[in-house]
């Protein structure tokens, strides 16, 4: 089952899911005239996603893989300069000032497209993947980025503060969605974290939803269990499944929460809700389920009640099946920050900061392409490959395969980065992993003053 979109070389794929025609159609859109030049709009997205395969990579790194070779599509006209380059009677800058300037000209506009274009053309690719489903199921989480701590940041995302005075960082709330069977993630939505102009994760998701493929599942834990995810969920064709805490499960049952409950409800806003969200209609209301029951945690917890609300028809079975996966969105947020390292950006203007998490996001999205490949080739599903290893597997193969003198070499080359990808599956740990007991850590001490 191939595609002519999914193919295992990274710098292929990009140029595949957005070729020249779609630059060419962006920059009238948005009105930006793009003159011949070394670093077009083609050339600087991709050294911007390679940094971020590189593990958030310098920008000398990204000057170097220009410098090292890109395929010529990237210049369907190439300018006198880079033709003297390849006739080798010119040569290029290696300073990063050029591609620096160049990436603060970038559009954002041009950007989210390239964004939701790229993540568009992959979720139809793999629309074939949910024989269980029948349709896709998102996860939906928030985490917080650590941003420089410019004057122009600061005051956009405020930083947070305590009994002891305002803190250094300036900080953002991030909202992320991502696919339960291909992992797959929709382009981040975000506000600051702290500050008068403070947004919630469930206001990002009201404002993120629109770019869900059409009839999808919202799952999400007990903070997205709001009538407000619920209502503008079902009002754009959405289902949910959705966790709600104790509290609001009790108000929604009428009363104490029995050991077992499958019960068909209306649930509509009450005062404070209607107050938080002035333009609800006056017969604003959401038809679902709501499901109690007991479960046994697999670490062999004590058990408990899990209250769930849903709009999808389904068993009772395969409801628990999918939000029992929720844990997904914890492993995949550690990806985003710890391999592709989006914990902190050191960009220093919200320009740049709306650019970098976007591509981050592409970037991503590129590594579970080529993770889906792979597992499509084996029949086991994405999710059985581990992220860091098929990262660090096409950026050891991909600059082979960019600069192979033939189709031949960068066909074997190509093949062999498959082979390694195909090993980079998860171990099957049968038994219990040893814990150990939480320790206190020691008080820092300070160091002696310097004497002069």
């Amino acid at each position: 089952m191939s595609s002519p979109f999914l193919k295992a070389d990274l710098l292929s794929l990009c140029q595949r899911l957005v070729p020249a025609p779609f630059w060419h159609r962006l920059c009238r859109q948005a009105g930006w005239r793009q003159n011949n030049r070394i670093y077009t709009l083609a050339v600087v997205l991709w050294l911007m996603i390679s940094q971020w395969l590189e593990g958030h990579g310098s920008l000398e790194q990204a000057v170097l893989e220009l410098l090292r070779g890109l395929p010529a599509g990237f210049w369907p006209r190439p300018c006198k300069r880079l033709r003297a380059w390849r006739s080798q009677t010119a040569s290029l800058s290696g300073n990063t000032a050029s591609y620096n300037q160049a990436r603060h000209r970038l559009p954002l506009s041009v950007v989210e497209h390239c964004c939701d274009h790229i993540f568009e053309q992959l979720t139809a690719q793999t629309a074939r993947v949910l024989p269980a489903l029948g349709r896709r199921a998102f996860f939906f989480d928030g985490t917080s980025v650590q941003l420089a701590p410019s004057p122009a940041l600061r005051q956009a995302y405020p930083p947070g503060s305590n009994q002891h005075g305002a803190s250094h960082w300036p900080l953002l709330r991030m909202l992320v969605a991502h696919d339960l069977e291909t992992g797959l993630a929709m382009r981040p939505q975000w506000g600051p974290l702290n500050g008068p102009r403070t947004v919630s994760e469930q206001r990002l998701l009201e404002e993120a939803i629109d770019r869900l493929p059409p009839a999808s599942l919202v799952v999400g834990d007990a903070n997205f269990g709001v009538f407000s995810v619920a209502y503008a969920a079902s009002q754009r064709g959405h289902a949910v499944l959705l966790r709600l805490t104790a509290q609001r499960a009790q108000c929604l049952a009428g009363g104490t929460l029995p050991k077992e409950i499958d019960r068909r409800i209306t649930w509509r806003p009450t005062r404070r809700e209607r107050k938080a969200h002035p333009g609800l209609p006056p017969d604003a209301c959401v038809r679902g389920r709501l499901l109690v029951c007991r479960v046994q945690p697999s670490n062999q917890a004590p058990s408990f009640l899990l209250a769930l609300f849903t709009t999808w028809e389904s068993d009772q079975q395969q409801l628990l099946d999918v939000y029992g996966q929720r844990w997904h969105i914890e492993t995949d947020l550690r990806s985003l920050k710890s391999t592709l390292h989006l914990e902190q950006l050191g960009c220093t203007t919200p320009a740049m900061v709306a650019k970098e998490l976007d591509l981050a996001m592409v970037a991503y999205n590129l590594v579970r392409a080529v993770t889906f490949l792979a597992a499509q080739k084996a029949g086991l599903p994405p999710r059985a490959y581990s992220f860091t290893r098929v990262r660090n597997v096409v950026r050891a193969f991909a600059p082979l395969i960019t600069v192979a003198p033939s189709p031949e070499q960068a066909q074997q080359c190509l093949d062999r980065m498959m082979y390694y990808v195909g090993q980079a599956r998860l171990p099957k740990r049968n038994r219990k992993r040893r814990s150990y007991p939480r320790a206190v850590w020691p008080r820092p001490h300070s160091f002696p003053l310097r004497k002069d």
